[in-house]
């Protein structure tokens, strides 16, 4: 397969830097294509603008990003950093992010890295979105470190579980576009631990990563789950683990329980 890491912290010898080192060494190991987009090596803006527009605009007057995206992406004019990376996607079967949480989220470059590579046209389209997106057929999995204990991201921690957590990257970003999404890889606060709880990571890691094939991913609705309002039918019942359905007589708390449950059994 051909992979695609985006790599996302500024320190090269960070723990993110180690956790990509082992992905880069481990993925070619078994032989896959490994290219390596470093946003901060890289200098990577993170802002986008109408410096993303090489060429003719679709409107000098008003920049309406979404239009503009759509019209570079239609006359090959974005500029050129935006086409490289949007090139590496293209390429890419499975796209491996890397980053440390910051703020409940990634790291301001890498979301700038989305903002302007996923652009209106190459990511999505009107109608071409979730199970029909662009990305269909790609697979995609995040690979990030936190600062705090593991503790602190369970269904009764203050910060709330991981897995709510990511919702906004998992659905919003990646299954959005059409990718398939592989439960994540976190290194719970790798800078206060000993090292051989970090190597316990990285072993960790390198399994997850040789596990890649057969690793069963997490679970979106399709679109005949939904009915004309983008809602769950009445008589479907959420499974994602974020969602509950009312229209079933779904509460949060049986929602939440059931997909407790099933991690548990999983």
């Amino acid at each position: 397969m051909n992979f695609l890491i985006v790599y996302a912290h500024p320190e090269p010898t960070s723990f993110n830097g180690a956790l990509k080192d082992v992905a880069v060494q481990e993925l070619e190991r078994l032989g896959h294509k490994v290219v390596v987009s470093d946003l901060y090596r890289m200098g990577w803006k993170a802002t986008l603008g109408p410096e993303d527009f090489d060429g003719d605009r679709a409107n000098p007057s008003f920049l309406d990003l979404s239009k503009e995206q759509e019209h570079a992406f239609a006359n090959a004019s974005h500029a050129a950093e935006v086409k490289a990376e949007q090139a590496k996607v293209d390429a890419a079967d499975f796209v491996l992010f890397q980053f440390p949480v910051w703020w409940f989220s990634m790291p301001a470059v890498l979301k700038g890295w989305v903002d302007r590579v996923f652009s209106r046209g190459f990511a999505y389209s009107a109608g071409r979105k979730y199970e029909t997106g662009h990305f269909k057929g790609k697979r995609a999995m995040l690979s990030l470190t936190t600062g705090t204990a593991s503790t602190l991201y369970e269904p009764n921690g203050i910060d709330g579980d991981l897995h709510h957590v990511l919702w906004p990257i998992h659905n919003g970003i990646l299954a959005y576009t059409g990718f398939t999404v592989l439960p994540p890889f976190a290194a719970w606060m790798p800078g206060r631990v000993s090292n051989e709880e970090r190597e316990g990571y990285l072993n960790v890691f390198s399994q997850r990563l040789q596990d890649i094939e057969k690793t069963e991913p997490l679970f979106f609705h399709p679109w005949n789950d939904y009915d004309d309002t983008q809602r769950l039918k009445p008589g479907v019942v959420a499974r994602s683990g974020v969602q509950w359905n009312p229209m079933s007589g779904q509460s949060f708390e049986a929602s939440a329980d059931a997909f407790a449950h099933s991690q548990k059994r999983g």
